[in-house]
C-alpha cells in the first residue's frame, strides 16, 4: 500500500469523537494501492532512495557519493553530507545505488524578516470592477487598486486564487476549484493591455459590449469568456506572427509544465469537456493521440496560443506586483477533470475527494470534490507537482496564503458516495512539504500565511509557528479581543466563506442561511455579535458604517505581523462572496462589488478603515 497512515477516528471542531466506518477505511486503502497506470515501471524503493530532504547545515550519512549541485557543479562525499551545502534542489549519486536521489536542502524556517509589519486589503479580484472592466475585475484593476492602497500606506494586497479554469463553457466560477493551480485564468487579462492590442481592430467594439456587463451585479463569466476569447484571438492573430524573444524565454523557463497545460487547453476545446470524457488516446499527456497531435501544425499553433495567454497574464501580474506586493492564495486542490489532474494523475487517489468534518459553522461537514495526492507516490515523484505549484503561486508575489494549511499535515478523505462525516484523516509528509515551502519562500522573499481555521491539532499550530508561518486569526472565531492576538499571525475580521460585518450585524446573513436550510449555528452567531458589541460599544441605533469602522479600529490594535480588511466591508456589503454547502442556491464567487473601484477610492468608510489600520501598524512598530 502507498500513502500515509489512515486515522481510525477523529474529533471534530465541536469536540465530538467519530469512529471511522470500516467501509471508509477499506475504500481509502483501496484508493492508495490502486490508481491509474503509472508512467514508469513499478519497483520497490528505499524511502531515501527516491528523495532526501535535509535542512541547511544538517548532516546526514549517505556513504560515498557525488552531489551534482543545482548550479551544475559537483561535490564528492566520503560519508556525511557537508554542512555547507547550498540551498536548492540537487542530485545525489551514491556509489553502488541503482538510481539517483533528489536531494533538497532547505532553510529551517520560511522567509519572515524580524521587522516585517504591515496591513493591506483582501480583494476578491473578480468582484472589484472598474468602469473599464470587461464585466469582471482584472489585473489592470488590481494594479490600480494597488496604487491606491499604497498611497494610504498599505504594504500588501491579498487576492483570491487567480488559478486557471478550463477554456470551455460553462466557466467554473470558483477560484478554489481550478483546472490548474500552476497557471492563471485568462479572464483576469485586460485585453487593451496585451501586447499588440493597440494595433488590433475590433477591440473597441468588443470592449463596449463587455463594459455594458458592468451594470449587472452578477458576473456573467460565460459571456465575458466569449467576448474576451474573441479579443484574445484577434490580438494573437497580429502579435502571434511576431518573433518575441521574451515570450520564447518564458516558454523555455516554464518548460514541459506549460506545454502540458496548453495542450490540455487545446484538447479541452476540441472535445468540449474535461479529460476523463476524452477518447482514450488523449487521456494522458504521453498518450499516442497526444503525440500524434504534436506533429499537427494547426494544433500546435493553438497550444502556443494558450501558452501566450499565460505569458500575457505573467506580464500583467508582474506590473501589478511592482506597484504593491501581492499575496497570492493557494487553493487546497484542483478539479479532478482539469489540467493538473490530467498531468499528475499517476499520483492522485481515484474515487476520493477531500473536505472537512462538521464544525461550528458547517454542521454537516464539507465535501470539496477535489482529489488528493497519495502521499508516498507524491514523494516518489520528488514532490515535483507540489514544487511546481508553490513556485507558480509565489511568482511575482510578496506572500502566499495557503488555504487549509492543515492539508500539509493531514487531509480529510471522503470516498465517493459517502457523507462528509464518514470521512477519515490521512497523514502526509508534512516536514518535507514545509521544507519546500520554506525554500521557495526564501527564493521569492515572500511571507507565508497558513489558513489554520476549523479543526486544527495544537501540534500543527506549534510546528507552523516554529517554521515562521503566520497563523490566520479572525475576529469572528477568536474569543480574545484583537489586542490579544498572537504576533506571528495575519489578523482579519472575516473571510470569503463567512459573514461580512454588515451581514452579521444586520442579521441578513443568518436569515439567508435559514432560507437555504443550512442549519446555521444561531448561538454561535449571537455570541459573535455580542463580541462585536463589546469591541465597538455599538447598539441597534448605531449607524452601520460606524460599527464597521469601530470594529476595524479594534482590529488595528492587534500586534500581529499583518492585518487585512476586505473591500466588501469597506462598502458595507451584506452578502458574503461564498456560502459553503450551496451551489446554484447562492451566487457563489459571482457577486461583484455594488460600486466600481473608482467609487471605493473615494468612499469615506474605506478611507477611515485605511487610516485605522495604518495608525495601528505605526503603534506596533513603535513598540518594537
Amino acid at each position: 500500500m502507498s500513502g500515509g497512515p489512515v486515522e481510525p477516528h477523529y474529533v471534530d471542531a465541536l469536540g465530538q469523537r467519530h469512529d471511522v466506518p470500516p467501509k471508509t477505511l477499506e475504500a481509502i486503502r483501496a484508493a492508495m494501492s490502486g490508481g491509474r497506470g503509472r508512467r514508469r515501471a513499478e519497483r520497490p524503493r528505499d524511502p531515501d532512495e527516491a528523495l532526501l530532504v535535509v535542512l541547511q547545515r544538517d548532516t546526514r550519512r549517505v556513504g560515498r557519493a557525488e552531489v551534482r549541485l543545482e548550479d551544475g557543479s559537483s561535490r564528492t562525499i566520503d560519508d556525511e553530507l557537508p554542512a555547507d551545502l547550498p540551498l536548492g534542489y540537487h542530485l545525489l549519486r551514491r556509489r553502488g545505488a541503482r538510481h539517483d536521489t533528489r536531494l533538497i536542502v532547505a532553510p529551517p524556517t520560511c522567509y519572515l524578516p524580524d521587522d516585517y509589519r504591515g496591513w493591506g486589503w483582501a480583494i476578491q479580484l473578480y468582484a472589484a470592477r472598474s468602469r473599464r472592466s470587461w464585466g469582471i475585475g482584472d489585473l489592470a484593476d488590481l494594479k490600480r487598486l494597488a496604487a491606491w492602497a499604497r498611497r494610504d500606506g498599505a504594504s500588501i494586497a491579498l487576492v483570491n486564487p487567480l488559478a486557471s479554469a478550463a477554456p470551455i463553457l460553462p466557466q467554473q466560477p470558483s477560484p478554489y476549484f481550478p483546472a490548474s493551480r500552476r497557471f492563471r485564468n485568462p479572464l483576469y487579462l485586460r485585453p487593451e493591455a496585451m501586447d499588440g492590442a493597440s494595433e488590433t481592430g475590433g477591440i473597441a467594439d468588443l470592449a463596449a459590449r463587455a463594459h455594458a456587463l458592468n451594470g449587472e451585479r452578477t458576473i456573467d463569466r460565460d459571456r465575458i469568456f466569449e467576448l474576451k476569447l474573441t479579443a484574445f484571438e484577434k490580438i494573437w492573430s497580429r502579435a502571434g506572427r511576431r518573433r518575441d524573444p521574451a515570450f520564447d524565454a518564458y516558454l523555455k523557463e516554464q518548460g514541459i509544465g506549460l506545454t502540458e497545460y496548453a495542450t490540455f487547453c487545446a484538447l479541452a476545446e476540441r472535445f468540449d469537456s474535461g479529460w476523463q470524457a476524452w477518447p482514450v488516446p488523449y487521456r494522458r499527456p504521453d498518450a499516442p493521440g497526444v503525440r500524434r497531435l504534436a506533429q499537427d501544425r494547426a494544433f500546435t499553433t493553438r497550444v502556443r496560443f494558450h501558452a501566450w495567454l499565460q505569458y500575457q497574464l505573467d506580464r500583467q501580474l508582474a506590473r501589478a506586483g511592482r506597484v504593491l506586493p501581492v499575496m497570492q492564495d493557494l487553493p487546497i486542490g484542483f478539479d479532478a477533470d482539469g489540467a493538473d489532474a490530467w498531468a499528475f494523475q499517476d499520483v492522485l487517489a481515484e474515487g476520493i475527494s477531500v473536505g472537512a468534518p462538521p464544525d461550528e459553522f458547517n454542521t454537516k461537514g464539507q465535501n470539496w470534490g477535489l482529489p488528493p495526492f497519495i502521499p508516498d507516490r507524491l514523494r516518489e515523484a520528488g514532490y515535483e507537482p507540489f514544487l511546481q505549484t508553490i513556485r507558480a503561486c509565489l511568482r511575482h508575489a510578496g506572500g502566499l496564503r495557503i488555504d487549509h494549511v492543515m492539508g500539509l499535515f493531514r487531509l480529510f478523505w471522503i470516498p465517493k458516495d459517502m457523507e462528509p462525516k464518514d470521512g477519515a484523516y490521512v497523514s502526509g509528509h508534512a516536514d518535507e512539504l514545509l521544507a519546500i515551502v520554506a525554500l521557495e519562500s526564501h527564493r521569492a522573499k515572500a511571507v507565508i500565511v497558513g489558513e489554520d481555521l476549523g479543526t486544527v491539532e495544537e501540534s500543527t499550530r506549534k510546528d507552523l509557528m516554529r517554521r515562521r508561518v503566520l497563523s490566520y486569526r479572525l475576529v469572528w472565531f477568536e474569543q480574545d479581543p484583537p489586542d490579544k492576538f498572537p504576533e506571528q499571525a495575519l489578523a482579519a475580521i472575516t473571510t470569503h466563506d463567512l459573514p461580512t460585518v454588515a451581514g452579521l450585524w444586520s442579521g441578513s446573513d443568518l436569515e439567508a442561511q435559514k432560507r437555504l436550510h443550512l442549519s446555521p449555528n444561531e448561538e454561535g452567531t449571537k455570541a459573535i455579535k455580542g463580541r462585536v458589541t463589546a469591541l465597538t460599544g455599538a447598539s441597534d441605533r448605531t449607524a452601520l458604517a460606524t460599527v464597521i469602522a469601530r470594529l476595524h479600529e479594534a482590529l488595528a490594535r492587534a500586534p500581529s505581523r499583518l492585518v487585512t480588511a476586505t473591500l466588501d466591508d469597506a462598502l458595507a456589503v451584506e452578502e458574503r462572496p461564498n456560502m459553503p454547502a450551496t451551489s446554484t442556491e447562492w451566487p457563489n464567487w459571482s457577486l461583484a462589488l455594488p460600486r466600481p473601484i473608482e467609487d471605493i477610492m473615494r468612499a469615506p468608510l474605506a478611507a477611515r478603515i485605511a487610516r485605522a489600520l495604518a495608525k495601528g501598524r505605526s503603534r506596533v512598530r513603535r513598540r518594537l
